[in-house]
């Protein structure tokens, strides 16, 4: 490959900004510059903050923050909880989805009852994206719900071979189901967190086996986007008695698919239609006029966490060698990020469900 490619503006439809709440780890402003540099020009950001955001005045609190902070366009997500069944569809045109977490979160947004399960995806709008934090017999539920009501469902963070299989027999029989897989679960497994260190290769879900990262790729014709599940904290807090889990990821997940592509392993188009049109589709998102994102595919370049433009420091693939570097981001006609630096102004982003 020789010279440098233009592609459309990437899509990442899973991060974390930490904002409000924990704006030491991240924030709109920190991580949308990250997003920029990385490629991205939309980003949807989860709903489990501090406070988390399930209802009118804690939305408007991370609104209100990205509004004056964001450097590129972003989504946010409501969360399900106990205390939002009935309310939360009332909500549903301001937000990009609606996310149910099913397995192991922080804060009170996980749902163990299946009668609160069925009542938010029963109450949520057909035609509004719903977006689940699911596994092994999680992930049997949601399915089941989904072909229960007759609504599609968007499957985050697929890791484990079992569950790439359970949503390739799902879509065989007509399901309306979607899925991602993070950059981190198709590039790292668990025999690379000795390398990484043990509180910094903690992440949810778990880094997998070998065997779970080849079914993957095996099944990538299943694997609907690349979301990077970004989910930065500082090195402190990672290599401090009770790590939290989560890894940064926007700044390095075009470079390594980049890197696959130079390898054989993906194309192109395939790298564009799981980062930028079947997130657009799936989300429902508006067209950004003007928008492409500019590549060298032969830089090579080591991974540096300390040279990133998120506010955490670090990265997981810290050292590794990648191919591929984004040059420069032009957003509705104005160049935002050009060679490592970001042009635009803070508040310049536009969110998505506003405009």
């Amino acid at each position: 490959m020789n010279g440098t490619i233009n592609f459309p503006g990437l899509i990442d439809p899973h991060v974390h900004l930490r904002d409000p709440g924990a704006t030491h780890k991240e924030d709109f402003g920190s991580g949308t510059r990250a997003a920029l540099a990385g490629g991205f020009t939309t980003v949807l950001a989860m709903p489990n903050t501090q406070p988390p955001l399930t209802d009118t005045p804690s939305l408007e609190l991370a609104k209100s923050a990205a509004c004056k902070k964001a450097y590129c366009d972003y989504g946010i997500y409501l969360g399900a909880g106990p205390d939002n069944r009935e309310t939360a569809s009332r909500l549903a045109a301001r937000v990009c989805g609606l996310k149910l977490y099913l397995d192991q979160t922080y804060g009170p947004l996980r749902i163990e009852s299946l009668g609160l399960l069925h009542e938010h995806v029963s109450n949520w709008p057909a035609d509004r994206p719903l977006a689940a934090h699911a596994a092994g017999r999680s992930l049997a539920a949601i399915l089941f719900f989904a072909a229960l009501l007759e609504r599609s469902v968007h499957i985050c963070h697929v890791s484990r071979r079992s569950e790439i299989l359970l949503i390739r027999a799902a879509k065989e029989k007509g399901l309306r189901v979607t899925c991602e897989v993070a950059p981190h679960h198709l590039f790292l497994t668990e025999a690379d967190a000795p390398q990484i260190g043990p509180g910094r290769s903690k992440v949810r879900p778990r880094l997998a086996n070998a065997s779970d990262q080849d079914a993957l790729w095996t099944n990538l014709d299943v694997i609907d986007c690349f979301a990077t599940d970004h989910a930065p904290h500082t090195l402190e807090e990672k290599d401090g008695p009770q790590p939290p889990p989560g890894f940064p990821g926007l700044e390095t997940a075009l470079a390594l698919f980049l890197t696959a592509v130079s390898d054989g392993r993906l194309t192109h188009e395939k790298l564009i239609a799981r980062m930028h049109t079947n997130p657009k589709r799936i989300f429902s998102l508006p067209d950004q006029d003007e928008t492409s994102i500019e590549v060298d595919l032969n830089d090579e370049w080591e991974v540096c966490g300390a040279e990133l433009q998120s506010q955490c420091g670090w990265s997981p693939f810290e050292g590794m060698r990648l191919k591929g570097r984004v040059r420069r981001v032009v957003l509705r006609g104005q160049c935002v990020y050009a060679d490592g630096q970001v042009l635009a102004a803070p508040g310049s982003g536009q969110d998505i469900r506003e405009r």
